[in-house]
């Protein structure tokens, strides 16, 4: 590569990256705290509503059943119609959503509406995952997606605090935890709005990028989009293909598994903390933050070493095998309190920071329509583990009156994760892509 070529290249990578990701990233935030923050609202709404264990397990468990029904056709739907339309459309009706829960009376509402929020934001991820696609080329991707991603850690991170505030409400005879829905759902329908005029669909499109650069940026990607497609050719030329090719499928059970690790822990940890600390809903807010700050660190980090290296797979193996670890270690440690928050951070570094190797492993193979077809089933199969991990620390706390056989179900589900992951051979990788 040219001194020439090397500065264009560094100039349109840095364009792209700060104008895009940090709003991209915005959009996550919000779509991940919506999902996210009944774990806050718990540490008040189950005592006012009645709900048991088994009842929040089950409501916050079951945005994932609706997710994963509409997972797919969203992902097909936002390759085909365009990821600005489907995502204007996506934070619209979510957000509306995510409002209403501000009202619910009862456990029957509660399902109804966590499962429309779920209906509501499936394709939003894969709609991304796509659209990284239109604009950063595959030696790139890892390290886009991390930051994309690290959004779910910032969610957490900012999330607590502000969620201990809005606890402490009490506005027009309503309840802080009400009014912690319908604050945090405002912001994505604002959002949804704003992206309209703000995301550009692709490059082509891009009236903020000059034209060399603009020339230099659609040449990268078409001459990867031909490779992926030629190569692409050997595993899938169809969706139909794309979804029962076996790599695919294993990519699917490994995030699975892997989500029910990372949201069975994420969902019950506000509640697990208060129990082990007898700490205030602040406080017990701002502690939760600690492990996501470092789960952000990890996930960049990582998507920057897969990215460096070329590697994916070991990455990925290497985190799930550290998120095990901090699991069972926290089950055995969880009357300490100090020793069971490092363990919380060596759980949490470890089942945030694999996604951003995962997700470049997992869309490394498959171009065009059955990419995205690909994209949305790992992510709709892998959030059903998203269903199941809350649930079944619910359960499994009523039955066993305590959280350590939940957590040891959990670093056993991370553990299975690293050993799908190992049995995946993707034998090209990147091969065609520059490093500069």
């Amino acid at each position: 590569m040219t001194a020439s070529t090397q500065d264009i290249s560094s100039r349109v990578r840095n364009r792209v990256m700060w104008r895009l990701m940090p709003y991209l990233v915005l959009l996550y935030v919000i779509a991940y705290l919506d999902r996210v923050n009944v774990s806050y609202a718990a540490l008040e709404m189950t005592a006012d509503l009645g709900f048991t264990e088994k009842t929040y397990g089950l409501g916050a468990g079951i945005f994932f059943i609706g997710y994963f029904l509409l997972e797919v056709p969203g992902a097909v739907i936002a390759s085909r119609w365009g990821v600005r339309k489907w995502i204007c459309r996506i934070m619209l009706t979510w957000g509306i959503f995510a409002v209403a829960m501000g009202f619910i009376q009862n456990a029957q509402q509660f399902y109804w509406l966590r499962f429309l929020i779920g209906a509501a934001e499936a394709g939003f991820f894969p709609a991304i995952i796509v659209y990284l696609g239109h604009w950063f080329r595959g030696a790139d991707k890892a390290k886009a997606v991390a930051i994309f991603m690290s959004a779910i850690s910032l969610a957490m991170v900012i999330g607590g605090p502000i969620s201990g505030l809005l606890l402490n409400l009490q506005w027009f005879g309503m309840e802080g935890w009400r009014w912690l829905f319908i604050l945090e759902g405002i912001p994505a329908i604002v959002l949804g709005i704003t992206t309209w005029f703000f995301l550009t669909e692709r490059p082509e499109n891009a009236t903020w990028l000059p034209a060399e650069e603009k020339a230099w940026l659609v040449n990268e990607l078409d001459r990867e989009r031909a490779a992926r497609e030629l190569e692409g050719k050997q595993h899938a030329s169809s969706i139909l293909e794309a979804i029962r090719n076996p790599q695919v499928l294993l990519f699917s059970a490994a995030y699975f598994f892997g989500l029910i690790a990372s949201n069975g822990l994420g969902y019950w940890l506000p509640k697990m903390i208060k129990s082990m600390s007898g700490f205030t809903n602040m406080e017990v807010s701002l502690l939760v933050s600690l492990p996501y700050s470092l789960g952000v660190v990890a996930k960049v980090a990582a998507g920057w070493s897969s990215d460096r290296t070329r590697e994916r797979r070991w990455h990925t193996i290497a985190l799930m095998v550290v998120g095990s670890f901090g699991l069972v270690a926290l089950a055995t440690w969880q009357g300490h309190l100090a020793i069971a928050i490092v363990c919380l951070c060596i759980a949490v570094i470890g089942l945030m920071g694999y996604t951003s190797s995962f997700w470049a492993y997992a869309t490394s193979f498959l171009a065009g329509t059955a990419n995205a077809a690909a994209i949305g089933l790992i992510n709709s199969v892998g959030n059903l583990g998203s269903f199941v991990g809350p649930y079944g620390m619910g359960w499994l706390k009523e039955e066993t009156t305590g959280y350590t056989a939940g957590l040891l179900a959990l670093a056993a589900s991370a553990a299975i994760t690293a050993l799908l992951v190992f049995a995946v051979r993707v034998d090209r990788q990147e091969k065609h892509q520059p490093r500069g």
